[in-house]
């Protein structure tokens, strides 16, 4: 019974986000009763709590409410998503073709990072099956990569719960160790993961910026270390930073060292 009833709430609370969203002056709590034909306790309860969220907010002068920029905020993560695979498409498969390796797009979701996107030259499931998937900031050089728009002490604090599973010969063990490659990181540019998620697997990966600076996502390439020894992360690095660079311009970033700027 409770459930039915959350659920109910639930519902009663889109429809009022949706008869705002319709409604560009706003709509008073006596439109929105008489409209939804609900009790007014019941909406004004509900409007209470969707604006504490910011998803309503009620104007001082007038007392009509209006749909609140949480909102905004909620959407963003999704249509900047979808910017971001659209202006970092082409990038990468320019990467891919270049280097003839997998190159992948991940963002940041709290201490992890998820891959969103991949290119490689062969078609194969796998290219399906990596999206979504998460993995640890500390051992991959995607996870660096995003990191290097944070201050020391806030990777502190989003670490500040993470176990440093051991997961190749040369995972990082604890947070000092990290913090450490991240300044090397930030001092090149670029991050790299030398057999850290994995054994003989090297995989470099740079940050790509928004218009406000803020790194947003990062792109790496990668590669087994027997079967194509002629590679290093000072040769891979240059072509990663180039498809990144050319990422963050488009959106909006503007790079002080950069000559298109």
């Amino acid at each position: 019974m409770k459930t039915e009833v959350r659920v109910q709430s639930l519902d009663r609370a889109f429809d009022i986000l949706t008869l705002l969203g319709n409604e560009q002056d706003g709509a008073s709590l006596a439109y929105i009763t008489e409209r939804l034909e609900l009790p007014k306790s019941t909406v004004h309860r509900l409007l209470g709590v969707l604006g504490q969220r910011g998803f309503v907010r009620k104007s001082e002068q007038s007392g009509v409410y209006k749909l609140g920029p949480g909102l905004i905020e909620l959407c963003s993560n999704y249509l900047n998503n979808l910017e971001l695979k659209t202006e970092s498409s082409p990038h990468m498969d320019e990467l891919s073709v270049t280097t003839g390796n997998v190159v992948f797009l991940a963002i940041r979701q709290n201490h992890e990072m998820v891959y969103i996107d991949s290119k490689e030259q062969i078609t194969s499931l796998r290219k399906y099956a990596i999206i979504g998937q998460r993995k640890p900031l500390y051992c991959t050089s995607l996870g660096k990569a995003l990191l290097m728009g944070l201050e020391e002490e806030e990777i502190r604090g989003l670490m500040a719960g993470v176990v440093f599973e051991r997961r190749g010969p040369n995972t990082h063990t604890n947070i000092e160790s990290l913090l450490a490659d991240i300044r090397e990181c930030k001092r090149r540019g670029w991050g790299l993961d030398d057999q850290e998620a994995e054994p003989d697997i090297n995989c470099v990966a740079a940050p790509i910026y928004d218009y406000r600076g803020q790194v947003i996502a990062a792109v790496s390439t990668s590669w087994i270390l027997a079967q194509q020894p002629q590679m290093t992360p000072e040769k891979m690095a240059p072509q990663v930073m180039k498809c990144t660079r050319a990422i963050s311009y488009n959106m909006g970033y503007s790079d002080p060292h950069s000559p298109r700027s």
